[in-house]
């Protein structure tokens, strides 16, 4: 697992996000856009992910475009992340975009290290997610949801449930009193993917600094 690291490593607040090579393309625009948007000195930690549909996934399921399927390598993927997160003096926040931003919406109910999760345009079509999401006790206080108005008008029966099943994930999340935005973005899924996950980002440091100051 390759870590690549920008901003201030001194920093109390430490961004983590899965990351693929498009993603890492974007990276440092996205930590711009994090720095304008937030007074919070911060330290992400940008982890590259080799095999995307199986290191991301909670469990099995069927390809829904192409031939690869989806496996079920996220609870190794979240072990190793969580040995990044050992400092108790520090806040710690989990994100990232599509699939990454499904597992990091996993990985809050796996976990209780991180103080929030920043779900960009996430791949919550996923079968059963929401069933999941209903079934088993979150373990953050924070949550930041986004989709593109596009990304549900598309051929694919499976991944066009995206729009209702965000909903859906907002309402439960809701219902459990967390802390959470749904948040609409112009475009499609490939539509500015580091801009939207840095907004997801600095709303969750920026929420953490008001109830703290508060």
């Amino acid at each position: 697992m390759k870590i690549y690291e920008y901003g201030n490593r001194d920093a109390d607040t430490v961004l983590i996000q899965p990351v693929d090579d498009h993603d890492l393309e974007g990276i440092e625009n996205e930590v711009e856009i994090i720095t304008r948007s937030s007074n919070r000195s911060f330290y992400l930690l940008a982890v590259k992910i080799e095999d995307w549909n199986t290191d991301l996934s909670p469990w099995t399921a069927p390809a829904v475009f192409g031939k690869n399927g989806f496996g079920c390598g996220a609870e190794k993927t979240l072990i190793s992340i969580l040995e990044l997160c050992t400092d108790s003096r520090r806040s710690y926040f989990i994100g990232g975009y599509s699939l990454a931003g499904l597992f990091a919406l996993w990985a809050v109910y796996r976990s209780d290290v991180f103080r929030g999760a920043a779900a960009a345009s996430p791949s919550v079509w996923f079968p059963g997610f929401t069933d999941f999401m209903r079934r088993e006790n979150i373990r953050t206080g924070a949550v930041y949801l986004s989709l593109g108005d596009r990304e549900e008008k598309v051929r694919n029966r499976i991944m066009a449930a995206v729009g209702d099943r965000i909903r859906e994930a907002y309402d439960l999340l809701l219902e459990r009193e967390i802390d959470c935005v749904l948040e609409w973005n112009e475009g499609n899924h490939f539509r500015e993917p580091d801009v939207r996950t840095a907004r997801a980002f600095a709303w969750l440091m920026n929420r953490h600094d008001q109830q703290v100051l508060g």
